[in-house]
């Protein structure tokens, strides 16, 4: 069975409902007569999603991509932010940050209204041209210390690796069954030079520093794109907790191989690529290997996760279990609904004709949800640009292939080594 837990529900008004009555009519709303049907074109906002569509990340991103466009396509098909029509415009950064600033400003000059940032680099390239242009982008990620996010036009929808390295290392140290008694745990990683992992071993260093009773920090271990892990392999073989490049096929592969026996450690970076994991037969390989994530996994209840689903059935009925079984790419519809919530939010407040993304901004910064009782489950505010306040801990089963939770409540996020 797939692990349940006490699973709370995203309060994110309207998600559910039917499709949303018309407010009521203003002055400058047509002469109608008695009975006649009110029309009037909606107002188009346009998503603007610089993406990976060609490079070493698009087998992930198609699926991200696909989870944003039918999210969209729902709240239009609901009517859930009246007088208004949603479109998405992508353009294929290829995996290239020398194309984040020219996919922005063609982004821009097609019309977007904001701009959905999915690939971790994209934050570091784009926050001060957006804080200059004073235009909204909302990532998925932040590759960054998330200090020098505070206060722009940059909102992260989803994990900061700082934050999510102290969180994941303090749960691990007490109440991981396998963590070593009588010792300080040795750990270290491996990656890409991809600033996401750079930042997330800069922290796990921090926290075994400022807790030399729980961890020793071997290292973290950097490539800029290589495919073969030998020095970094030789470099970790003694550790009994790695974290793996993202995707973690031939690093895993080789580790193993080498005879080597640490638990791997992942987060929501790693799970776009179960897919491809499933297909190498390298299920054995990531047995056991803990993830700490922002959002439920397709097995769990909730409306939120439910409307995942839902939607997934109904537009690629054919595909969907597949689609799962490719990793959490769909499960982005979460943090597409976040956002979608926001422009909604924003547009209650200003009417659709007034929507800008000073009022997108506006709107962001008193935006916050309630999960499972928790009032500030995930919130953004003056200040704070990252909305993850708790987290969900998972485990990598190889004899169902899949993931599950293991930690049955929300963690509350970790601020502090």
């Amino acid at each position: 069975m797939r692990a349940s837990g006490k699973m709370g529900i995203w309060c994110l008004v309207g998600l559910l409902v039917a499709p949303i009555l018309a407010t009521g009519c203003g002055d400058s709303d047509p002469v109608r007569e008695p009975g006649a049907a009110l029309t009037r074109e909606p107002v188009k906002i346009a998503i603007g999603n610089l993406t990976d569509k060609t490079g070493v990340s698009s087998p992930a991103l198609s699926v991200i991509d696909m989870a944003l466009e039918d999210f969209a396509r729902y709240y239009n098909e609901k009517g859930l932010i009246p007088g208004v029509e949603l479109e998405v415009i992508s353009y294929d950064e290829q995996y290239d940050p020398s194309r984040d600033i020219p996919g922005y400003e063609w982004l821009r000059q097609m019309g977007a209204d904001l701009i959905w940032a999915p690939l971790p680099p994209m934050v570091q390239t784009l926050k001060s041209r957006a804080n200059e242009d004073q235009f909204v982008i909302f990532s998925l990620t932040a590759n960054m210390d998330i200090r020098d996010l505070n206060g722009g036009y940059v909102f992260c929808l989803g994990i900061t690796p700082e934050y999510e390295a102290y969180t994941c290392l303090k749960w691990i140290a007490e109440n991981d069954p396998d963590f070593p008694e009588g010792r300080p745990a040795r750990i270290g990683g491996a990656s890409w030079t991809d600033g996401y992992s750079g930042i997330w071993f800069e922290a796990a260093e921090a926290y075994a520093n400022a807790h030399p009773d729980q961890y020793e920090w071997v290292g973290g271990y950097m490539t800029n794109f290589a495919f073969a892990w030998d020095a970094q392999v030789q470099a970790l073989k003694d550790c009994d907790y790695v974290y793996v490049p993202s995707p973690p096929l031939n690093f895993a592969n080789e580790y193993r191989s080498a005879g080597y026996g640490a638990k791997f450690i992942g987060t929501d970076v790693h799970t776009p690529f179960l897919g491809l994991v499933d297909e190498a037969g390298l299920w054995e390989e990531l047995d056991g290997m803990l993830f700490i994530r922002c959002s439920q996994w397709y097995g769990e209840e909730g409306p939120t996760i439910g409307l995942v689903n839902s939607i997934l059935e109904e537009k690629h009925a054919h595909d969907a279990e597949e689609i799962r079984k490719s990793g959490s790419g769909y499960i982005a519809g979460t943090q597409a609904c976040l956002m979608l919530e926001i422009v909604k939010k924003a547009v209650s407040e200003v009417g659709p004709e007034n929507f800008n993304s000073q009022a997108l901004y506006d709107a962001a910064t008193s935006f916050r949800f309630t999960l499972d009782g928790i009032e500030d489950f995930a919130t953004f505010d003056e200040t704070k640009r990252y909305v993850q306040n708790y987290y969900g801990i998972y485990e990598a089963s190889a004899s169902e292939r899949d993931i599950f939770r293991v930690e049955p409540e929300w963690v509350e996020q970790v601020t502090v080594p």
